[in-house]
């Protein structure tokens, strides 16, 4: 059996970082990051991306040395991806953060609204659902990441907690502000507007479940395997005919709904953002699905039925 050599040099500057002899043909991407590691501990296995080409895409962990367009001796390219973290640690991170903040304005804790509204409840109905349907969701997203979500990489850039923080735990602080503010007036219809909104909210949350759910199913524990998601028996997965990520529609479908129940115009840029952001997300993913499956059903749009 013949075996490798490989040497891995700076993407940037082209200097010759590793030069390793004897690597076996079966040898993994993962199995050469820690041998590199060995003689570069500052840079752990998931900070390494290790490429064919300086400027290429990054080869999977997974992939076999022998089954990559090299020569017998093998030449990548290596990039710093930075410090990482790993996802459940930045999604918790994320969603607790939010359920804390809204409490503290929702209990009118000192500080906030002056000395003569500390710790006293709103007189408005609508102000103690919406703490309820605001934890409820922010519990469930804690109790998915920790019990539900299997993850096709262990870490991201720790840089990106620092975003995502300041994105979620500011938008909750500012929608709790308004909605709990002594000032505060319910919507506009009264009890109608707030109960269609409830209605549309719980749909959407039980729908976002549902997704995450299929999705965690087409998934073995501890495996990278991607196939195309299909509808269920669960009626809530049916959106899987028309959408690639129904998780997302769902999720913008709550936040709408919790717009429309607080009738606060924060929610519905906060919703609107969202709604931005897990569009693009959902045209990436739609198109790594055409990419990857040439079966895949041409009838689905990204995140829209018919129209996006």
């Amino acid at each position: 059996m013949k075996h490798y050599e490989v040497e891995i040099l700076d993407a940037k500057t082209r200097e010759k970082l590793c030069f390793l002899d004897k690597v076996e043909p079966n040898a993994t991407i993962a199995e050469i990051k820690n041998l590199f590691n060995k003689s570069h501990p500052q840079w752990y296995a998931a900070r390494q991306s290790l490429r064919l080409d300086p400027k290429g895409k990054s080869l999977k962990d997974e992939d076999i040395l022998q089954n990559l367009p090299v020569g017998t001796t093998a030449t990548f390219y290596f990039r710093d991806l930075g410090a990482q973290i790993s996802w459940v640690t930045v999604f918790l991170t994320e969603y607790a953060g939010p359920l804390l903040i809204y409490l503290l304005f929702y209990f009118r804790v000192p500080f906030i609204y002056g000395p003569k509204y500390d710790f006293i409840s709103s007189k408005h109905s609508v102000v103690h659902l919406a703490c309820i349907c605001h934890s409820f969701h922010y519990v469930k997203r804690l109790l998915e990441t920790l019990f539900v979500h299997r993850f096709s990489h262990g870490t991201m850039p720790l840089r990106n907690i620092f975003k995502n923080c300041t994105y979620y735990w500011g938008f909750s602080a500012w929608m709790a502000y308004y909605i709990n503010h002594p000032l505060y007036t319910p919507p506009m219809y009264g009890d109608r507007q707030v109960r269609l909104a409830l209605i549309i909210f719980l749909f959407c949350q039980l729908g976002n479940f549902s997704i995450h759910i299929a999705l965690r199913n087409l998934r073995p524990a501890g495996s990278k395997t991607r196939k195309i998601p299909f509808p269920t028996k669960n009626p809530f997965t049916w959106l899987f005919l028309l959408v690639s990520c129904p998780n997302y529609t769902y999720e913008v479908g709550s936040w709408v709904g919790f717009a429309i129940m607080t009738q606060c115009l924060p929610v519905a840029l906060f919703t609107l953002v969202g709604f931005i952001q897990m569009t693009i997300w959902a045209k990436g993913k739609h198109r790594s699905y055409l990419k990857e499956f040439r079966d895949y059903p041409p009838l689905r749009s990204p995140i829209i039925p018919f129209l996006l």
